[in-house]
């Protein structure tokens, strides 16, 4: 683990690569799962007040979870979580030629709203748990994202790269920044 401000960082995140591969996995990690995306306690209220801005975004089946359920959900851990279409897909989930996408990033992409999506999809595969006085970063290793895993060493995206923009959007600039210094770092190392 890799302390960069108030994080704390698995190597991982340094060490292995990833590129979503949408043409192979088809959104799977929106789709799979036994919950919705995680909310922080800060965006429900964002998703309620952007509802009627990112409906026409939406699939009827998305629609008719959010009116029976709410704009979010507490999970079986009494944590918040986007709803689910019966018991599958995120209620936000558009679908495009079979591939899930998320009506809220399709909504923020169009100008209709200016906010891309929950932090928790935005950081994926990053997971992040909450303490009193840092977050802990962890790579979540999923078998639906084994075509990411292959793209991003096609590529030599590490992870932490390939999740700069949502990065700096939860941490700042200087949290990228200090992030390249140890990924140098651990390059320099592993070429000893």
């Amino acid at each position: 683990m890799i302390q960069i401000g108030e994080t704390i960082v698995s190597q991982v995140a340094f060490e292995h690569a990833f590129c979503c591969d949408l043409s192979k996995c088809k959104g799977a990690c929106c789709v799979e799962g036994d919950a919705g995306a995680p909310l922080l306690p800060s965006e429900v209220p964002i998703l309620e007040s952007i509802q009627d801005a990112i409906r026409p975004f939406l699939r009827p089946e998305g629609l008719a979870a959010l009116e029976a359920q709410g704009v979010a959900v507490k999970d079986h851990d009494g944590e918040w979580v986007t709803p689910l279409v019966d018991g599958r897909e995120c209620a936000y989930v558009t679908f495009d030629q079979g591939v899930a996408k998320c009506g809220i990033e399709q909504a923020a992409a169009a100008g209709a709203v200016d906010w891309p999506k929950p932090i928790s999809c935005h950081l994926y595969p990053i997971r992040v748990t909450k303490y009193q006085d840092f977050d802990a970063l962890n790579v979540h290793h999923w078998k639906v994202c084994e075509p990411a895993c292959s793209l991003g060493q096609e590529l030599k995206l590490p992870v932490f790269r390939f999740l700069q923009g949502a990065l700096v959007r939860a941490y700042g600039p200087a949290w990228m920044e200090e992030a390249e210094e140890v990924y140098q770092f651990l390059q320099s190392r592993s070429e000893d």
